[in-house]
C-alpha cells in the first residue's frame, strides 16, 4: 500500500516493510549514509562520520551515533544514543562494535 501506513518492496532479495513516512529514496540514502559514516570513521574522520549520523533519524543511525561518541570517549552522550536506539550500551572492544555495525547494515 503506497497511500496506506505500510508498503512492501524488494531490495536485494529482502522483503522490506516501510512506514509511510519513509520513501524508497530516503531508505536507500539512509543505508548509504550509515555505512559511509562508518567508513569515514574507520578512515580517521570522526567529524565527517558524526555529521552524517546527525542527519539520519533511524535506530541504526542512533547506534552508530552512540558508537562514535563511545569512540570519542564521551560515554554519557553514547549512553543517550544507545537509549535512543532502544538497546543496551555495547560492552567490549570498539573495533568489534564497528564490525558488528557494518555486518548489521550489509
Amino acid at each position: 500500500m503506497v497511500n496506506g501506513r505500510l508498503f512492501l518492496f524488494y531490495y536485494k532479495d529482502l522483503m522490506i516493510y516501510l512506514n509511510y513516512s519513509m520513501n524508497y529514496h530516503r531508505f536507500i540514502q539512509s543505508l548509504t549514509d550509515e555505512l559511509t559514516a562508518l567508513w569515514w570513521e574507520k578512515k580517521g574522520d570522526w567529524h565527517k562520520a558524526h555529521i552524517l549520523t546527525q542527519e539520519i533519524h533511524t535506530n541504526d543511525a542512533s547506534l552508530i551515533h552512540a558508537y562514535l561518541h563511545r569512540r570519542e570517549g564521551d560515554l554519557s552522550n553514547a549512553k543517550y544514543w544507545y537509549h535512543t536506539a532502544g538497546v543496551s550500551a555495547f560492552i567490549g572492544d570498539l573495533n568489534k562494535e564497528w564490525g558488528t555495525l557494518v555486518k548489521k547494515l550489509l
